[in-house]
C-alpha cells in the first residue's frame, strides 16, 4: 500500500481552498521544535484512525520530517477513512525548501531520538576508551548500551528515551499544552 504523494506548493493551495487538511506524524518533540502552522499534531506512535472524526470529508495530506515514516506507516493512514489521502513529498524539509512558512522555536530542545544517539555514543566511545586506558572491564558500559539498544528495537520501547524525556531540558515539551491534534480540528 503506498500514498500518493502531493508537492508543498498544491498541498498549501488545497488547504487555502478548504479541499485539504495537513497532518504532521512526528513525535511532539520534532513538532515543537519546528512544524507548518496549519498542521494538526498525531503522532505515529499514537496514530489511531479514529482520531479525524471531523475531517473525513477533507483530502489528507500526512507528513513526516523528510517523507520516509509517513511512507513506511502508509497501510496504518489509509485506514483513516479520509475520501483521499496524500504524502507531502519530502516532508517539512520540502515544505521549507519551497520557502513555504514554518514556525520554529529556537528555544526548544532537540528531538528526543538524536539526545539518545548522542546519549548512547558517548557511552560506547567512554566505554572503549576506558577499556583500552585502564581496566577491560568498562567494555561492560559498551556491552550494556548496545544490550539495550538492541532491546529497544526488538521492542519499540527505549529505556534511554524515556530516563532523557524527564531531564530538565527536555520539560518544555512534557509542560506544553494546547498541541494542535486532528481530534481538536
Amino acid at each position: 500500500m503506498t500514498l500518493k504523494k502531493i508537492n508543498p506548493r498544491t498541498a498549501q493551495e488545497w488547504m487555502h481552498e478548504g479541499k485539504a487538511v495537513l497532518i504532521d506524524v512526528r513525535e511532539p518533540d520534532e513538532y515543537i521544535k519546528e512544524h507548518v502552522p496549519e498542521a494538526h499534531l498525531v503522532p505515529l506512535s499514537g496514530f489511531n484512525p479514529e482520531d479525524f472524526p471531523q475531517e473525513h470529508d477533507k483530502i489528507a495530506v500526512f507528513h513526516c520530517h523528510s517523507g520516509g515514516r509517513t511512507e513506511a506507516s502508509a497501510a496504518q493512514i489509509l485506514k483513516t477513512g479520509f475520501r483521499e489521502a496524500y504524502q507531502l513529498e519530502g516532508g517539512i524539509q520540502a515544505w521549507r525548501a519551497a520557502g513555504l512558512p514554518v514556525n520554529e522555536n529556537a528555544k526548544a530542545p532537540i528531538s528526543i531520538m538524536r539526545q539518545v544517539q548522542i546519549t548512547a555514543g558517548s557511552l560506547v566511545l567512554l566505554g572503549i576508551v576506558l577499556a583500552v586506558l585502564i581496566n577491560p572491564w568498562f567494555a561492560a558500559i559498551s556491552a550494556f548500551v548496545g544490550a539495550g539498544l538492541t532491546q529497544a528495537g526488538i521492542t519499540g520501547n527505549c529505556a534511554m528515551a524515556t530516563i532523557l524525556k524527564h531531564m530538565p531540558w527536555n520539560r518544555i515539551i512534557a509542560s506544553q499544552q494546547g498541541l494542535p491534534t486532528a481530534a481538536r480540528a
